[in-house]
């Protein structure tokens, strides 16, 4: 059975190796490491790269050597399982520890960053002619790559914040290169040194002429690049002065690690993180403060809400009943007044599961006559509960007063509730049907 044809695999495109001034292997001993650790390093400008092996194109450590002090050798260590030979780089801050295999390494080494420290062929360490002739050449490309770097010491700040610079960071240097002040081309260089306790500050001008620049002093110096502005400083104040480099051992954008899609390589990734308000609601950064909260008035006895209908008595509380009208024959209404209008038509209501009962009426003054409480108790009852139900709008004032006081009469008091209220019934509907013919 014939297996399917896989496409041809296309070889992954090589990164080109950096090229250095000097490279070889080196065992690196840190301040805080236990063990030297083997690394293949390489110089290049006044930086020197650490790699895990000779073909690894992406550094994993780096020393900078503008801080660069001095050479400190260390003698034999005399065993047999030991033939390494070690030397010692201090800087400023830190001393790092080397072990190399040979004596020629050592000087190798040493040779190739002292001619980059500072810009001269080191004759005066054991070394063979093509040495010396590799580290003249090296020396002329450190030469034409300063003058168009910027030596790291030269910031773009103002006088004043130069001076802040230099006293808040004295342990950074205390000589700054930044632009000057007239707008001009040139630059200026800031110095800060103590003497008997009190802050000495100094500013020197630096003019640009053509290629060259000079440093404005008593005796005017020229020099062929920036860096070399900085060198004559510390060269003529005996390595009083210090380059300023600040310290910046934090980073300032996120970034990961990330497998590309394309080929699968690893890839350093460093999105735009859009603004992201900050957790403390009280910051001024993180938008506009918010309005304190309305306080909170203690509600008055009187506007309390009433307490709840006790579940037990079985009736409706009405909801927005208009106010009985104040007439002063109670129960007669004026023959003047308009019929009742039909209500309009409005969404039903939830059911109440309680029997309706009458709402509360005030009292009113009993006619003068044959009505007793009884008889008007009736009549009221019946014809709350005739109206709604046969929606007879046209019977008249007048006919309702006849009605009660004709039923009033007809009906003694000696029979029973539920036979009065039957009666009544049936002798209002026999007058409604009369008036209606």
């Amino acid at each position: 059975m014939a297996s399917a044809l896989s496409p041809p695999r296309v070889p992954k495109p090589k990164c080109a190796l950096p090229s250095h001034y000097h490279e070889s292997y080196l065992e690196k001993k840190g301040p805080r490491d236990q063990n030297y650790k083997k690394f293949w390093a390489g110089l290049q400008g006044l930086t020197l790269y650490f790699y895990n092996s000779n073909r690894d194109s992406q550094h994993v450590e780096k020393l900078d050597l503008g801080a660069f002090v001095k050479f400190t050798d260390e003698g034999p260590r005399g065993s047999s399982s030991d033939p390494g030979i070690y030397f010692n780089l201090v800087l400023r801050n830190q001393e790092i520890k080397f072990k190399v295999d040979s004596l020629e390494s050592r000087e190798m080494w040493k040779g190739f960053i002292l001619t980059v420290v500072e810009l001269r062929v080191p004759y005066n360490l054991t070394l063979l002619p093509g040495h010396l002739y590799m580290m003249a050449e090296v020396l002329a490309k450190e030469e034409v790559r300063r003058t168009l770097e910027m030596p790291s010491c030269f910031l773009k700040v103002s006088r004043l914040e130069a001076q802040l610079l230099l006293e808040r960071y004295p342990e950074c240097g205390n000589l700054l290169l930044r632009p000057s002040g007239d707008g001009a081309n040139g630059v200026s260089v800031t110095t800060r040194q103590t003497l008997n306790g009190t802050p000495v500050v100094r500013h020197y001008k630096v003019k640009r002429e053509g290629p060259k620049y000079v440093i404005d002093v008593e005796e005017p110096f020229s020099c062929a690049s920036l860096q070399a502005v900085v060198d004559y400083f510390v060269l003529q104040t005996n390595k009083t002065l210090v380059p300023f480099l600040l310290d910046e051992d934090y980073e300032k954008v996120l970034g990961y690690v990330d497998a590309d899609k394309e080929n699968g390589e690893s890839v350093w990734v460093a999105p735009s993180v859009p603004a992201v308000p900050c957790p403390d609601p009280a910051s001024r950064a993180c938008g506009p403060k918010p309005s304190p909260p309305a306080p909170i008035m203690p509600v008055p006895s009187q506007d309390k809400l009433p307490p709840l209908p006790n579940p037990d008595e079985n009736y409706v509380i009405p909801i927005d009943d208009a106010p009985a009208a104040d007439y002063v024959n109670g129960d007669v209404v004026s023959p003047g007044w308009p019929g009742v209008p039909k209500p309009k038509k409005c969404l039903p209501a939830p059911k109440v599961q309680a029997k309706p009962s009458k709402p509360p009426i005030t009292p009113k003054p009993e006619p003068k006559g044959l009505i007793s409480g009884l008889a008007k108790k009736l009549a009221i009852s019946s014809g709350q509960a005739l109206f709604p139900r046969t929606g007879l709008a046209s019977v008249t004032a007048e006919l309702e007063e006849k009605l009660q006081r004709r039923r009033a009469w007809e009906h003694p008091a000696g029979l029973t509730g539920d036979q009065q209220a039957s009666l009544g019934a049936g002798h209002v509907s026999q007058v409604d049907l009369s008036s209606q013919n």
